[in-house]
């Protein structure tokens, strides 16, 4: 079991802790510089232990090494590709890209290593393939994207090339309902962790079927 590194969202700032949760070290101010944030949302850790986070409030993404120290950033806010507004959840695909939850804008984004725009998908709705602020993006053992629709309140599932899949849960805190999920996480094992912010609960659901609808 490696670190933790946490998204400390209200103190504007990254820390990092040990397995058992004991504090090592923290970086991180409020700002517009490099290595300062305005809200960061998300950390994702890439295969050499670069750590990436969703400078939300400040529209962009920043890398950074395993101890804090900067490396690069991408994005500004807009629209247009590799622009962002608002993002949210970051997640790492087996060969290297980036997939943004890009929530104000309705899509998700794909990047290369580098930050280099590679593809999106999705537009403002509630039809397949199809979001309302999606907030966070994760990466399946078979490289499908999973997202968190989280004001449509379902989970949607796509290929890596971000054709829609599948769809599941509907308005409401039943088992098989959400309200508002934040974050959608696959296991080893085909299982998904949902955190839904409206029940307060976690919900684990068996990636079993394709066509779910």
């Amino acid at each position: 079991m490696g670190n933790i590194y946490v998204a400390d969202c209200g103190n504007n700032r990254i820390q990092k802790l040990d397995p058992e949760g004991d504090f090592i070290s923290k970086w991180g101010t409020y700002g517009n510089g490099d290595g300062q944030f305005n809200n960061p949302r998300h950390v994702a850790i890439d295969s050499s232990g670069n750590i990436y986070v969703t400078d939300t409030g400040n529209n962009r993404i920043q890398k950074f090494s395993p101890n804090g120290r900067f490396l690069s950033k991408f994005g500004e806010k807009g629209n247009q590709d590799g622009q962002f507004n608002s993002p949210g959840g970051i997640a790492f695909d087996a060969q290297g890209n980036i997939y943004v939850a890009d929530t104000g804008n309705n899509r998700v984004q794909k990047f290369d290593q580098y930050g280099a725009f590679l593809a999106q998908c999705g537009v403002k709705g509630s039809g397949d393939g199809e979001f309302n602020q999606p907030s966070s993006v994760s990466v399946d053992e078979s490289g499908n994207i999973l997202v968190a629709d989280t004001y449509n309140h379902r989970i949607q599932k796509f290929t890596p090339d971000g054709d829609f899949i599948c769809k599941w849960g509907s308005p409401g805190i039943g088992d098989n309902q959400f309200f508002a999920p934040a974050f959608a996480m696959p296991d080893s094992s085909g299982n998904i962790y949902v955190s839904d912010m409206g029940s307060r609960k976690i919900k684990v659901f068996r990636q079993v079927r394709e066509n779910w609808n």
